[in-house]
């Protein structure tokens, strides 16, 4: 494959990436797939790739005039990496950068917000994709996932409060527009799903689909972030129950237009998605 004008997809195997990836191939757009293995990707080449590691850096620039960037995972600086990044990244050419971020996250918060903050002035042509939370949360691994098979429980501090959630197809879709289509978005794209529910509501939703009841279980902001800090870091995990708590003050209560905007069709409902991959695997 010709890297020339490729594509550079950091995170190529992971929820998003993967998606973006086999959207570019369908439409014929060379891909740089990068991830920390350089895992084999068909119709791809696939480069090693580590934002801990700048020396695998240039290999992935190399001939990539478009990126789409997947923070690194579990960071609660990705600035301190990314904003490097970028500058090199603009120095060896490239022209437009898709950043993913988060609609809880905005333009000069915290974690990816800074990186938010300085895309415009490090690349010419640029997007920010600031999904909902997404619906893969309730699959594979993720500890929504978990817990519907463990414990037949989703645990959150929301409250009664809703969300939009955004199907991962979806958001893929968007970001293969806005990588590729002659006009570049240069904004922020909040990108949600169709209805905005409650975790009471979610639970009910995936009950009714498996046939196996699903209890929402209410925390306290304290009892989130303790349960979280069992696991990484005591920031990141205030910072995510953080987030529980602003849902459950109407943070995320709303739907926006942008993936009918950008795609051409409306998002796929939660209902949807829970038949086509929570169902199927038991």
């Amino acid at each position: 494959m010709n890297d020339r004008d490729a594509v550079l997809v950091i995170g190529a195997t992971g929820t998003t990436g993967r998606r973006v990836t086999a959207g570019l191939l369908a439409e014929g757009h060379p891909v740089k797939a990068a991830s920390r293995g350089a895992t084999p990707v068909a119709g791809a080449r696939a480069v090693r790739f580590d934002w801990d590691d700048p020396s695998t850096w240039d290999g992935a620039l190399d001939g990539a005039d478009r990126a789409y960037l997947v923070p690194p995972i579990g960071s609660s600086d990705p600035a301190a990496v990314m904003l490097p990044f970028l500058l090199r990244a603009g120095a060896t050419g490239l022209r437009r950068a898709v950043l993913l971020s988060s609609s809880a996250i905005p333009e000069g918060g915290p974690a990816v917000g800074r990186v938010h903050r300085e895309l415009p002035s490090l690349v010419g042509q640029w997007a920010v994709l600031r999904p909902s939370w997404f619906m893969q949360n309730f699959t594979g691994d993720a500890p929504h996932a978990r817990g519907i098979r463990e414990s037949g429980a989703i645990s959150t501090a929301t409250g009664g409060g809703r969300v939009a959630f955004v199907d991962a197809e979806d958001i893929a879709a968007v970001a293969v527009r806005a990588l590729t289509d002659t006009r570049s978005p240069d904004t922020d794209l909040v990108l949600t799903g169709p209805q905005a529910l409650s975790y009471d509501e979610v639970a009910a939703v995936i009950g009714q689909v498996t046939g196996r009841p699903v209890e929402h279980r209410h925390l306290t902001f304290e009892e989130l972030r303790d349960r979280w800090a069992a696991e990484i870091p005591l920031e990141f995990a205030t910072m995510l129950a953080a987030m529980d708590r602003a849902i459950a003050a109407g943070a995320e209560d709303r739907t926006t237009d942008t993936v009918q905007r950008l795609t051409g069709r409306p998002p796929g409902t939660f209902r949807t998605f829970v038949e086509r991959e929570v169902a199927p695997r038991g």
